[in-house]
């Protein structure tokens, strides 16, 4: 599902136009993003939980030479899934 398909399944559900859907998905994607620019969590019970996490400098390889190469130290984030969100 990409986000033109998710909009219109968001609008079909809600009863709101496709425009308010919109309107409502960008504002939750960017409330998210700040959060998670900030390093908080964003739980949503029965779907799951956002989180920041950190991942190591380390050494990889450079598969087309063969030669070691730095990896630096960045942030991810994270999604767990929520019980009511996991396939069966």
């Amino acid at each position: 599902m990409n986000k033109a398909e998710l909009i219109n399944a968001m609008a079909a559900e809600s009863g709101l136009t496709k425009a308010d859907s919109k309107k409502a998905l960008d504002a939750f994607v960017a409330s998210v993003s700040k959060a998670m620019k900030t390093g908080e969590k964003v739980s949503l019970v029965g779907f799951g939980t956002f989180s920041v996490a950190e991942r190591a400098a380390r050494t990889g390889i450079n598969p087309s030479t063969k030669q070691p190469l730095h990896i630096a130290a960045k942030k991810v984030v994270k999604f767990k899934p929520g019980a009511e969100l996991t396939a069966e």
